[in-house]
């Protein structure tokens, strides 16, 4: 009796149907998040690439249309908008007692906030009313069956438990040559741990239940563990050209993993009851990289907005320096500055864009929507957009101050101490390429002058053209690989238009200020590339010689060719060398 008059309570007080009503949303949009999860299995074994890139698309729209349906419920069910301070309070309380048990209770909170900040004032943006900090722990929470499982091979032997754990994934295809296969990762797996291996007593592999897809792969993510030792690995799981499966690789090398695992590819789709529990395991086999980027990098890139900014907020109040503006060339459509202690750069789009890039906000905000829904291949930054971002103001020096306000005046506004940004972009810091080859050795250059070459090679084969291809807007990231993060002249390579400079018809055209020829607005010249693509005699000459393709309208003709028929391209997020089609023994 005392129960069913606590239920009937509930069900008569607004602030509870509220909070349930918020709940209610963001079970739907999980639901429907792991039902696309679950599908792009489906699609992997049956082979469907083009399918799996646009649900890769599709899902990213999900969190955005679950949200403003449950505003839209909220304001027309309760007149939740109308809520006083007192009873939004309350509802942020209900809200937590109906997490306890929940299994995504921090996906939750930060759907709790996106809702919250669609109804409220942005002063109300504090902890009173959203989650600033979490309140519900997601330690120690898991599923059934758990997150991941343990094999133990001083039991039945190393190449029985590869085995089983294969077995465990439950694919529907066949191997091609699942011996040979299992050959090979052993061998590299020897190569790569101590000599001599002595097995400790608690020697086992733990991986994760779910496969992670993304593209034309699926990986198998695990540890090894032995003694105090742990050695996390990453196995991709290929489709042969008859259709069967094939272990293309094994990942050892830490630097490796964190590029699979980096944000500047498509999201992984990975089907997870408890996604706490996936973020702790891959954050005990990676630890330098911060668990925000690991819930982007799972697809669930809105919380983890949630945690970047609640790490950007710890940083701020446990450090002194200021924000200054950031180091390179200065840009014709960002503002860009950054924090020395903090890894990352806040842009700004500029009030009044330089007319030579013939475009507005809108246009460039597009570029950028663009690129967080397409397949980065891993040579595109991603980025993270805020509103009404608030900074102190005392940490801003005079030089910064100055040119927000007097380049971007209507994205600026004060509040007493603080400075309020109303729209901006965060990405993390790289070096600007053209800062970088200043004071490269020559190896160091030739290095870098391959992978800004391979870069846009990549990219041109994901039917990205960067457009300005200016050495400034790439930049040299932690495992000194070369990302793209200038988009606003971004395009698909569809839209193109890739042409041979014609041929002269005097020496008065030749000599001519002006073009001989007419040219159209997608019109592309790549005879003209080498100019800008470097600065020093020899870097022209490492990238004719090795690169020279880049400089011919065939290539990239040929290119755009292989999108308009539907070809997907192969673009592995490690080197060819490390296959091991290429490192043991011929396919």
């Amino acid at each position: 009796m005392v129960i069913k008059s606590v239920e009937s309570a509930q069900s008569n007080n607004l602030e509870f149907l509220v909070a349930q009503g918020l709940l209610d949303g963001f079970n739907l949009h999980y639901r429907i998040f792991r039902e696309a999860c679950r599908h792009a299995r489906a699609l992997f074994e049956a082979g469907d690439w083009n399918a799996i890139q646009k649900l890769s698309r599709d899902r990213i729209a999900f969190y955005d249309q679950r949200v403003a349906e449950t505003e839209a419920y909220l304001r027309r069910r309760y007149g939740a908008d109308g809520l006083e301070d007192a009873q939004w309070q309350r509802v942020k309380q209900e809200y937590i007692g109906l997490l306890i048990n929940h299994r995504q209770p921090e996906l939750a909170e930060s759907f709790f906030n996106s809702v919250s900040c669609r109804m409220l004032h942005r002063s109300y943006y504090y902890n009173d009313f959203i989650f600033v900090r979490p309140a519900v722990s997601t330690e120690h929470i898991d599923s059934d069956p758990p997150s991941y499982q343990s094999y133990y091979p001083a039991r039945t032997g190393l190449r029985h438990a590869v085995a089983a754990i294969v077995a465990g994934l439950r694919l529907r295809r066949p191997f091609a040559n699942f011996r040979r296969d299992t050959g090979y990762l052993l061998r590299a797996v020897r190569q790569h741990l101590p000599r001599p291996f002595v097995p400790d007593s608690n020697f086992q592999i733990q991986v994760l239940t779910a496969l992670f897809f993304r593209n034309k792969g699926a990986y198998l993510l695990g540890k090894i563990v032995n003694g105090n030792h742990e050695h996390p690995f990453a196995v991709p799981i290929l489709h042969d050209a008859n259709g069967h499966l094939y272990l293309d690789t094994i990942l050892l090398e830490r630097d490796k993993l964190w590029i699979l695992l980096s944000v500047s590819r498509a999201y992984f789709m990975v089907e997870m009851e408890v996604p706490s529990a996936y973020v702790q395991f891959l954050h005990s086999m990676l630890p330098d990289k911060p668990r925000a980027e690991i819930y982007t990098m799972l697809g669930l890139q809105k919380h983890g907005k949630t945690m970047f900014y609640r790490d950007f907020l710890h940083h701020l109040k446990h450090s002194g320096d200021d924000f200054v503006t950031a180091p390179g060339i200065k840009g014709l459509v960002m503002l860009v500055f950054t924090l020395p202690s903090y890894p990352y750069v806040f842009k700004v789009i500029k009030d009044r864009i330089a007319p030579q890039k013939n475009m507005d906000r809108e246009m460039v905000k597009a570029k950028y929507q663009l690129v967080k829904t397409h397949d980065r291949v891993g040579r595109m930054a991603d980025t993270l957009e805020y509103q009404y971002v608030a900074f102190p103001r005392g940490r801003f020096s005079a030089e910064l101050l100055a040119e927000l306000q007097s380049q971007a005046p209507s994205m600026v506004e004060f509040e007493g101490d603080t400075l309020i940004i109303r729209h901006l972009y965060i990405e993390r810091r790289l070096v600007p390429l053209n800062i970088y080859l200043d004071s490269a050795g020559v190896s160091q250059a030739d290095h870098a002058i391959d992978e800004y070459a391979t870069a846009i090679k990549q990219m041109a084969a994901a039917n990205i053209f960067p457009g300005d291809m200016l050495l400034k807007n790439f930049g040299v990231s932690k495992y000194d690989r070369v990302l793209f993060y200038d988009y606003d002249e971004i395009q698909y390579m569809t839209e193109c238009n890739f042409r041979r400079i014609p041929q002269a018809r005097s020496i008065e055209d030749e000599m001519s200020a002006e073009p001989w020829y007419t040219v159209g607005p997608n019109d592309v010249f790549p005879e003209e590339f080498l100019h800008f693509m470097a600065s020093s005699e020899h870097n022209r000459n490492r990238l004719r010689t090795r690169h020279g393709e880049l400089m011919a309208e065939e290539f990239w003709n040929e290119a755009k060719h292989r999108i308009e028929a539907g070809q997907i391209p192969d673009v592995f997020p490690y080197p060819e060398s490390m296959r091991f089609a290429n490192r043991f023994s011929g396919r």
